[in-house]
């Protein structure tokens, strides 16, 4: 199947996962639970050895991944607002142009960057912590009158609780208004997907971006 067909199967798998999401409460000690998104059909499909959370370097290369810097901080939590360590993190995106390196991505025009990572993944800290540098990604066509808006895909995944797959996307890029995926969540629901990334301060690199997310888990009963 070709990406199209991939993509459009995704939009179903979305609403799908939106029937079964767990409820809950709106209380103020209790932290509703992430919304998930589809997996997408670009995974990564083999280990790479390269796997830290500097996504805009190979390691041994001198050379830097072509793009905006973006690091991207977040915390995972339970239900109870409550840091979960140890929780794997990975995250996998487009290079600038808008393309994966990934072999059902074969027929996107958009050149790769050698020099860009394109997946990293990291364990939480004791008080739930993670963080990525990477850059930001392109858009791409999924379908006729249809271009992804950039998006990092993301998986959290600890024992004990439900393992979440969904998507952040950028706010302020006009792209999200139309995406099928992002438009199918509730208001609420894209809100916690959307990363409003800020101007960095020193002594990161100038030029570069900074912005926040908070995931929460469901425990398994």
């Amino acid at each position: 199947m070709d990406r199209r067909k991939f993509l459009k199967l995704g939009i179903s798998a979305a609403g799908a996962t939106l029937m079964t999401a767990p409820l809950v409460s709106q209380a103020l000690d209790v932290c509703a639970v992430t919304p998930e998104q589809v997996k997408g059909p670009f995974y990564p499909l083999i280990n790479r050895d390269d796997e830290n959370t500097d996504l805009t370097q190979i390691n041994g290369s001198t050379e830097k991944a072509t793009g905006e810097i973006h690091y991207l901080n977040g915390r995972i939590l339970n239900e109870d607002c409550a840091p979960l360590s140890g929780a794997l993190v990975e995250i996998w995106q487009a290079c600038h142009t808008g393309r994966y390196d990934h072999e059902r991505d074969s027929d996107n025009p958009a050149a790769l960057d050698p020099n860009f990572q394109y997946w990293g993944e990291t364990l939480t800290n004791d008080l739930g912590e993670f963080k990525f540098k990477t850059i930001k990604p392109g858009s791409y066509a999924a379908d006729i009158g249809w271009d992804r808006p950039p998006h990092i895909h993301v998986k959290v995944s600890k024992r004990g609780y439900k393992e979440l797959i969904t998507q952040l996307y950028f706010k302020g890029e006009a792209l999200n208004d139309i995406d099928r995926i992002l438009q199918a969540l509730t208001i609420d629901e894209q809100n916690n997907l959307v990363v409003d990334f800020k101007t960095a301060e020193a002594p990161l690199e100038e030029g570069a971006k900074v912005g926040s997310v908070e995931i929460t888990l469901h425990k398994i009963r």
